[in-house]
């Protein structure tokens, strides 16, 4: 029985990993096609001269002190596009689910400001907490990372 289902297990793994054919009329796309060496960093072709964007981040770490447990508590990121180019955000992920940050979908131009607004949920943790959020953007190199630090503490029973 155990020989059977160890079986089973192993052709399900590797029909699961192998490459599936795309279904008729369904497009594909090579990746070469998403391939965008401007967002990479160190890429060979790029021109040191081309006009990029820049992020200036007022402040790249936020320490929210003591937090008692359950609270959400929230940061705003502010920051200039110091580059000659139009500033694009991607994406941004925290790095667990209790780390939401929201960014701005517009592009940003040169000269521009932005904002993005960090939400720390601290239900369910406790002790020093640090955690970051990854921006990806057209920027070499294409990511940033912000930090947000805090000490949470269980509320005091009654």
């Amino acid at each position: 029985m155990k020989m059977t289902l160890l079986m089973l297990a192993t052709a399900v793994a590797l029909y699961s990993c192998g490459e599936k054919p795309a279904a008729e009329g369904e497009a594909t796309v090579d990746t070469e096609v998403v391939n965008n060496p401007a967002t990479a960093e160190n890429a060979e072709g790029i021109d040191p001269n081309a006009p990029l964007p820049e992020f200036t981040f007022e402040k790249e770490v936020h320490d929210f002190g003591t937090i008692i447990q359950g609270e959400k508590v929230a940061y705003s990121f502010k920051f200039k596009n110091t580059g000659k180019a139009d500033l694009i955000i991607t994406s941004a992920k925290g790095s667990c689910g209790c780390t939401v940050p929201e960014y701005p979908v517009e592009p940003i131009p040169p000269g521009g400001d932005g904002v993005i607004d960090v939400v720390f949920n601290s239900d369910g943790k406790s002790g020093q907490q640090n955690k970051k959020v990854t921006i990806v953007a057209n920027t070499v190199p294409n990511t940033k990372v912000l930090a947000i630090n805090g000490n949470v503490e269980a509320p005091v029973a009654e």
